[in-house]
């Protein structure tokens, strides 16, 4: 979330696993089709955990620990400056969220408009879609993890914030069992409450789940401040005459003690209380945190106490503008599906050609899919990649 930790002790890894998250994120949201899509990209039908699942939470755990850093330069005190600086931070996330769904909607009425209209029918058909845009999503729930996590960061003693989030978990999964919020239809707390103050016309459609929904913001932002709580364990100063080999050992021991304690609780819990990435659930939180810090331990060994870099760069080009180039991967995959051109007795978008003519016939239908996305994770390292060559920063 925050620009790279410019100090003689940064982390490298930190980057990298916003990276590799960015574009995990890009990659499963771009297949050549949704008919076909390489296995593990898929997200598990309900309760369960694949690959794909944990894209959006790591990055949300390592955004928990990129709050810690940006708000430590404060001294984690509130005034009435910081306090504006995280709202309007929000707020700006939040509408880029909103803005990128309005695009889409302007981009598909546009490309597909109603048979016999005017110009200007048709301009407004495509403007005019604030009745049925989605509310929430990614960017919207990002946001409000964020601003809720800073502002608990500043105004909360960082030794209550484990209990806090006890709280809100144990709350939330009280909640869960208490309406309903295991089932899979619109029987569920979390649809009713959604329906109810969202509308269904403003929210995903999955069986009437909002898998980034109002109710289930509750326990994403007890994951965002286990990835502070972590964050503060791994990063607080040590000695002060301590040399880097040291700091890094310290920081792993205590990011896999943390991973393996988590992650172990987070399946023992899952017997009564399922792992389930739609609802957000608690043991969905526990695990993901937990193999989030784990993993971070392996590429802290992997890249700055072993030093092995060179494989990194591409990572680090989507890592270091982490917000941007999700939003750049989301701006692009619109236009794609938008633009279209001559081809043969019709027209054909860009996605359709890349899939269609171009990979599906060399790869088949799923590994066409698989080398689509690929190739669109491609497309948008080059333009990081650009960015990072000349160190610009686009911090939202």
């Amino acid at each position: 979330m925050s620009n790279p930790v410019k100090t003689n002790k940064r982390i490298l890894a930190l980057d990298i696993l916003r990276g590799v998250t960015i574009a995990g994120m890009i990659m499963v949201n771009n297949p050549g089709t949704w008919a076909h899509i390489y296995a593990p990209l898929r997200h598990a039908e309900w309760n369960g955990l694949t690959p794909t699942d944990l894209v959006f939470p790591f990055f949300m755990f390592i955004m928990g620990i990129s709050t810690y850093i940006s708000l430590k330069k404060y001294n984690f005190e509130f005034s009435r400056a910081v306090g504006m600086k995280i709202l309007k931070r929000t707020i700006l996330i939040f509408l880029i969220g909103m803005a990128i769904g309005w695009f889409s909607k302007f981009c598909y009425y546009w490309t597909s408009p109603t048979e016999g209209i005017s110009f200007g029918a048709q301009l407004w058909e495509s403007v005019w879609t604030f009745d049925r845009i989605r509310i929430l999503g990614v960017m919207q729930r990002l946001a409000l993890c964020y601003g809720a996590t800073a502002i608990i960061a500043l105004t909360v003693k960082h030794r209550n914030i484990p209990y806090l989030i006890a709280t809100l978990l144990t709350g939330y999964f009280i909640l869960l069992v208490c309406g309903n919020g295991f089932a899979y239809n619109d029987t569920n707390i979390l649809s009713i409450i959604d329906r109810t103050i969202l509308t269904p016309a403003h929210m995903y459609k999955d069986n009437g789940i909002d898998p980034e929904g109002l109710l289930s913001t509750i326990p994403s932002i007890a994951h965002v401040l286990l990835g502070f709580c972590v964050g503060r364990m791994m990063l607080e100063s040590g000695k002060a005459n301590e040399d880097r080999e040291s700091m890094l050992n310290s920081h792993l021991i205590k990011l896999f003690l943390a991973g393996t304690i988590l992650t172990f609780s987070g399946f023992l819990l899952s017997y009564g209380c399922p792992i389930n990435k739609k609802i957000w659930s608690p043991t969905f939180v526990l695990t993901t945190c937990g193999l989030a810090s784990s993993f971070l331990a392996l590429l802290i060994w992997i890249i700055d106490v072993k030093g092995y870099k060179k494989w990194s760069l591409f990572f680090e080009s989507f890592g270091v503008n982490p917000l941007f180039m999700y939003v750049l991967g989301g701006v692009l995959s619109i236009l794609f599906g938008s633009i279209s051109f001559p081809w043969g007795a019709s027209s054909i978008s860009i996605h359709g050609f890349l899939y269609k003519i171009l990979l599906m016939p060399v790869f088949g239908e799923t590994g066409g899919s698989l080398a689509y996305a690929l190739l669109f994770v491609g497309i948008n390292w080059c333009i990081g990649y650009q960015l990072y060559k000349r160190k610009i920063y686009i911090k939202l």
